[in-house]
């Protein structure tokens, strides 16, 4: 009996699990009534990006694949047709100890007495899976499109994301493939509309 009632215990959070490792992406973007999809284009840190550093080829290389994926094709730095300007940051924000979705998971069972004598079981488990509440981790990608000959911008946008600080969803280049693919993904997109890309 006892298998029977913790199977789906055990289910249900390995899909909460899972649903948590994947959260989903709010996605900004702005371009000019018709924007280019083609032409050679070079991946370049966007002035005063926060976060510099190695850890910026990262989300380079990432939105160099997408934009190749809508049309796009690699060219040289300083002589190609376009210019796409990327910039990242991560912030990390403490959280308090089981307070808000950081409680532990507690897992109730109720018994009963039916008209026929039939008792239940009654069983109680609180189970702190979390152990030292971890930081939210914080993503966001800025990309910038512009035409190389006038630096005219045609194409911008934002995508933000967060995860559980040491989890898959907060890893650097999980996030930025995650982060470039629900940016870039439809490209161009609609102007002026904030989406959840799951």
């Amino acid at each position: 009996m006892l298998k029977s009632i913790f199977a789906p215990v055990v289910l249900s959070l390995s899909l909460a699990a899972c649903a948590t490792a994947a959260p989903p992406v709010e996605v900004t973007r702005f371009h000019t009534d018709n924007p280019a999809r083609s032409g050679s284009i070079a991946v370049e840190e966007i002035q005063g990006n926060p976060d510099v550093g190695l850890e910026f080829r990262t989300y380079a290389d990432a939105v160099n694949a997408e934009l190749q994926r809508v049309g796009f094709s690699a060219g040289p730095a300083g002589a190609s047709d376009y210019v796409a300007l990327v910039g990242f940051r991560r912030s990390f924000r403490p959280t308090a100890p089981y307070g808000g979705n950081d409680k532990p998971v507690s897992v109730g069972v109720g018994g009963a007495v039916g008209s026929g004598g039939y008792s239940g079981l009654g069983l109680g488990i609180g189970i702190n899976l979390s152990g030292k509440p971890k930081d939210v981790v914080t993503t966001e990608m800025q990309v910038q499109i512009r035409r190389r000959s006038d630096s005219q911008t045609i194409w911008e946008g934002r995508a933000m994301t967060q995860g559980r600080e040491g989890s898959p969803a907060a890893q650097p280049s999980l996030v930025a493939q995650k982060l470039a693919a629900a940016l870039l993904g439809g490209y161009p997109g609609e102007s002026g509309r904030t989406i959840t890309v799951k």
